[in-house]
């Protein structure tokens, strides 16, 4: 390839870096000023060598802040220069379809574009910096392997959803410490959006068209997306992110930010380990899965394990014996559809002790669960629903309509709740189903808010375990337990002191593991699977002054990362 003289010039100048997190947090409630000055927090974001200054601000005539992406501008000269490598690039290095879809794979094909981009922008442009060269050549990477600027977004960690609602307005980001805010990244055209999609879509084997004009895939890094097309999205084509966690939660984690008590943790690790089933509910963004997932480390490893789910979330222990499964679109000829009931049914002639679904959201997907648990399978799954009591009636009532003499087999609801004023979630509630049989043979009755009696008759009724106190921010025992200990007995063989004896054990493991900062899936595996095999000597382990880690982990399942961000 020919030099070109124009494009040995700089083609931009890179702002020197600033220190992240020099407001020292002044800025966090980011109330707009009154004296007319914009009030600003900066940060940080890398995404494939593009450094990018991201700037939370006030300005003249907006109503709400904006986050803004302060990236160097390339001029048209440069752009024609990026156009030429990229076409050399796709000549010279072939793409294989697995290395669009794996993980890794791509991560490979993404350091393999940047140094082969790089080598050709050196010997273009002799005078230019390294570091204007690598901002270049990670512009390209991002534009002919990613989403363009929307890559620089989904390597913000302080994001939880990125919008783009149409070519005419800015992107939208939902962000952990302020909530949506707008953005100064523009869509070039509606076109360009259509084609981010599909080009998600084809990745997963999802199809976006005109007459498909509704999508739900997910990107190879987990983050679920939802796109939509013209006319169907009467401003324009839609693409909407939710961003997952590149880490994912671990229950310790959750216990120390407050998301959930040592008590209601040792309670739900005890109910997992003796096969109970659990339906985590809760509204938008509540954090049902991440909940779910935390809990499922606590499955016993000789356990055979099946997750059912539209787009992978559950993320599990490498060494338990897992079998994910996730449904499939119909092609463009209305064939090759395998929806949640097809698996769920299918699951069960896969012998499994656990199933895992991701959302209950049909009748007859909750009739199958329902038997599957009368089966004795033990099953954990997600529902919308706010309260305990919702839950019950969403249940019973359609769509759903679970036959309430199936429902008896659910043991317990924890519901999760999102408190958007303080940017916190917590554990809202945890209630029990019980039976007749369960509080001694007389019929459960309804107070009606007229002062009558409700139903007569009702086979089965919630009952509130623990609630949490939004005013203290603590979860609060509301009465004992009658079912889920009435069962606890029967398959332990234990006396009501030996049972709250393991309870005890159990918040001596997770406090140890919360000292021990065992913020790993693999590692809170194998300290769950330790205790599961010898638990006097694990405790032993445990409870020595010298105690370490690596005493019960191996090094390699450990990180040196400090749980510092809020759920």
């Amino acid at each position: 390839m020919a030099k070109n003289p124009k494009n040995t010039k700089k083609p931009e100048k890179l702002e020197k870096p600033e220190k992240a997190g020099d407001d020292g947090g002044k800025f966090s409630k980011l109330e707009k000023p009154t004296d007319g000055k914009k009030t600003t927090e900066t940060y940080f974001v890398e995404s494939n060598k593009v450094k990018t200054r991201i700037s939370v601000e006030w300005m003249s005539r907006e109503l709400i802040p904006i986050y803004v992406l302060k990236v160097p501008e390339i001029k048209p000269g440069t752009v024609a220069l990026l156009e030429q490598v990229g076409e050399k690039l796709l000549v010279d290095t072939p793409v294989k379809i697995n290395e669009l879809t794996d993980p890794q794979a791509l991560e490979n094909l993404k350091h393999k574009f940047f140094e082969r981009s790089l080598n050709m922008l050196r010997r273009e442009l002799e005078r230019t910096p390294d570091s204007i060269l690598e901002f270049l050549a990670g512009s390209l990477v991002n534009e002919m392997l990613g989403l363009g600027k929307i890559e620089i977004l989904l390597s913000d960690p302080n994001l939880e959803e990125i919008v783009i609602n149409n070519a005419d307005e800015p992107a939208w980001v939902y962000h952990k410490k302020y909530g949506w805010l707008k953005t100064n990244v523009m869509m070039p055209s509606e076109i360009q959006i259509r084609n981010y999609a599909s080009v998600i879509g084809r990745k997963v084997g999802r199809q976006i068209t005109t007459l498909s004009p509704l999508m739900d895939a997910h990107l190879v890094s987990g983050d679920r997306v939802n796109a939509t097309l013209f006319p169907i999205s009467t401003k324009g084509n839609t693409i909407t992110i939710r961003k997952f966690r590149r880490n994912p939660w671990v229950i310790t984690e959750l216990a120390q930010n407050n998301t959930v008590s040592l008590d209601i943790t040792a309670l739900l690790w005890t109910t997992i380990q003796y096969e109970m089933n659990i339906i985590i509910s809760g509204g938008t963004g509540s954090g049902k899965t991440t909940f779910l997932n935390v809990l499922m480390p606590f499955i016993p490893i000789n356990h055979r394990i099946i997750s059912i789910e539209d787009t992978r979330e559950i993320v599990l222990p490498n060494f338990l014996h897992w079998v994910p499964m996730t449904t499939r679109e119909a092609n463009p000829e209305g064939k090759g559809k395998v929806g949640m009931l097809e698996l769920l049914v299918n699951s069960l002639r896969m012998r499994p002790d656990r199933i895992i679904v991701g959302e209950i959201r049909r009748g007859d997907q909750a009739e199958v669960l329902f038997e599957s648990m009368h089966t004795g399978h033990s099953v954990y799954a997600t529902l919308h629903a706010d309260t305990a009591e919702q839950t019950y009636r969403r249940l019973i009532h359609p769509p759903i309509s679970v036959p309430e003499p199936l429902l008896e087999a659910l043991d317990l609801i924890v519901v999760m709740f999102r408190d958007r004023r303080r940017g916190i979630r917590r554990v809202y509630e945890i209630a029990e189903i019980v039976s007749v049989q369960d509080t001694g043979g007389f019929v459960v009755k309804k107070e009606t808010a007229f002062g009558g009696a409700g139903r007569l008759g009702k086979l089965s009724d919630v009952r509130i375990l623990y609630k949490w106190n939004p005013s203290t921010d603590k979860v609060e025992k509301i009465q004992d337990s009658i079912k889920v200990m009435k069962k606890l007995k029967s398959f332990t063989g234990l006396t009501d002191k030996g049972i709250q004896d393991d309870l005890e054990n159990k918040k001596r493991m997770l406090n140890w593991m919360i000292k021990n900062k065992i913020n790993t899936v693999d590692a809170v595996g194998k300290v769950v699977a330790e205790y599961y095999h010898d638990p006097k000597g694990t405790l032993e382990k445990v409870s020595r002054k010298d105690s370490k880690a690596t005493d019960l982990v191996p090094s390699d399942y450990l990180t040196d990362d400090n749980v510092s961000e809020g759920m």
